[in-house]
């Protein structure tokens, strides 16, 4: 348990433009000073312009700072199944219960696997960083390497292992080297597994800079979506170590341990509203992957929220607001589908949205929203009426704040999955992770073009200083000001009438997407983000 300490507020400024009323818009809002920290800590923050004189990045950050130390103290990361997570759970939970939060633990079946190993016994003898795909078998595996299908050079195109009849002639027995590329990772098991191989290493397919590096995703579904699991260890490798096994005469051991059972919990906290049959949700997963502390993935969105929690205290809202922290995300989005899943119809039907915060102080940012309108994007989903509306809000409080934005796909490969599954209308921020950045961003945004907009996306340097604190107080503020406006109000989404906004609400006219998505090298919440569950497009 890591106790929450006073928070510090720092001094900042904030206005709303009016040039044009938002749909949900009333009363103009006021330019304010912030408030001291006192005042912060025992007012009803029930307007806007009191709410964002007090939510901040330095609030937030001594949140993740907690994160951090919990990191530190549980061999460097926070991830499912491990004591760092735990005890994020008891600091999430202490820190709602001392601001007055009704704090629930939603508990969920969770198989835990150990840490893997891969190594190379000739004709080089090395040991390589891995991770075994979700859908996995176990064992312990020593044999010969054959490469299936395979393209080191050129473009490096790479079909490798989507079909059967890569693997013809291929010897039984052996561990099948697969590329990736073109179709699910579930698939290249799959074949593998029907072909005699003893186990799988999936390597990265090398065709641009974010494909370089170890890949671990999910290999638990094919690509027409049917699911699949292996009787076999299935591992993954960088583009690099995949070459050095590629090498004729290769031997390699390939370890997965046995799957344990370790339940795992989501925080969810609420405060009921007058209208508790029309509940706004908003969550951020709370877990990191086994490599780091998952600073920015996610201690980000989840601090936001903590910070939003505590000046929220004494709210009294129109609309129940219900926060959630989601635990195993990084497996599979598995928190928040067993969550909506245990859900009858009728609780689902009271959420009136969901809003999902997963990475939102990325150091080489942009901002994003989700793309409701497919502005961007075309969505690989059906998107629920009413995400459009979400969206709009969040680009009308950045253009409010002069803050150009673009879009992120709408592509369900966060927490917002389950809820948009279920016809439940969804929005979100994101800042990006390993895809790079552009010149033409960087000439907007700033940054460093050619460089990943997170360049320790899933690594151990995802830590407190892989932070932008810009990108960090913006976001913050939009958060606050979503969740604010829909706990008096969810009719632009959902047609529910509310209540006015105390003190009013006015928002410009989304100023529009800068149109830098969706294009080679554009970024986004791209195809080959590492939250494509499989996907390998």
């Amino acid at each position: 348990m890591y106790p929450s300490a006073p928070l510090s507020k720092r001094t900042r400024a904030f206005a709303i433009a009016t040039a044009a009323a938002f749909t949900i818009a009333l009363v103009p809002a006021g330019a304010a000073a912030a408030a001291p920290a006192a005042k912060c800590d025992n007012r009803n923050n029930n307007t806007v312009a009191k709410l964002l004189e007090c939510v901040d990045a330095d609030g937030a950050t001594e949140h993740l700072e907690a994160f951090q130390a919990i990191a530190d103290e549980n061999d460097g990361n926070r991830a499912a199944g491990l004591p760092g997570y735990e005890a994020s759970v008891d600091y999430v939970v202490g820190v709602l219960e001392d601001a007055g939060w009704d704090v629930t633990i939603d508990e969920f079946d969770y198989t835990f696997i150990g840490a893997s190993t891969l190594s190379q016994l000739t004709p080089v003898a090395a040991e390589y960083p891995t991770g075994a795909f979700s859908g996995s078998g176990s064992g312990d595996v020593t044999g010969a390497v054959v490469p299936v299908d395979i393209n080191l050079v050129g473009d490096r195109a790479s079909s490798s292992g989507c079909e059967a009849a890569d693997f013809a002639g291929f010897p039984a027995g052996s561990i099948a080297l697969v590329q990736r590329g073109t179709c699910n990772f579930g698939d290249k098991a799959y074949f593998a597994g029907q072909a005699g191989a003893t186990a799988v290493i999936i390597f990265n397919q090398g065709n641009t800079p974010d494909r370089e590096g170890l890949v671990v995703a999910d290999a638990s579904s094919r690509t027409d979506g049917s699911p699949v699991s292996h009787d076999i260890p299935v591992v993954g490798a960088s583009f690099q170590q995949g070459v050095a096994l590629a090498q004729a005469g290769s031997t390699a051991n390939v370890f997965v341990p046995a799957p344990e059972q370790r339940p795992q919990k989501n925080v969810i906290a609420e405060k009921t509203g007058v209208n508790d049959d029309n509940v706004v949700m908003a969550g951020a997963h709370l877990d990191s992957v086994p490599e780091g502390p998952g600073i920015n993935d996610n201690g980000s969105g989840s601090a936001a929220l903590l910070e939003l929690a505590q000046n929220l205290e004494k709210l009294k809202p129109q609309n129940t607001i219900r926060l959630a922290w989601w635990g195993a995300e990084e497996d599979g989005l598995l928190g928040s589908a067993a969550y909506v899943e245990e859900l009858s119809q009728a609780e689902r039907d009271r959420i009136a949205l969901y809003l999902n915060f997963d990475m939102v102080a990325s150091p080489n940012y942009i901002f994003m929203a989700y793309d409701g309108d497919e502005s961007g994007w075309p969505a690989p989903v059906t998107v629920p009426e009413g995400s459009v509306q979400i969206e709009d809000l969040f680009e009308s409080y950045y253009t409010s704040v002069g803050e150009p934005y673009d879009d992120a796909e709408f592509s369900g490969r966060s927490d917002y999955e389950a809820f948009i599954l279920n016809g439940i209308p969804a929005g979100g921020l994101f800042t990006g992770a390993e895809v790079v950045k552009t010149a033409e961003q960087a000439a907007i945004w700033g940054g460093i073009a050619g460089e990943s907009y997170d360049q320790c996306y899933h690594q151990a340097c995802d830590t407190i200083d892989n932070i932008d604190e810009h990108a960090f107080d913006v976001n913050v503020d939009a958060i606050a000001l979503a969740v604010l406006a829909y706990a008096y109000s969810t009719e632009s989404v959902n047609g529910v009438a509310g209540v006015p906004v105390p003190g009013g609400l006015a928002l410009p006219a989304p100023a529009g997407p800068e149109g830098t998505v969706n294009l080679p090298g554009g970024g986004g919440l791209s195809p080959d983000h590492g939250h494509s569950h499989g996907e390998d497009h």
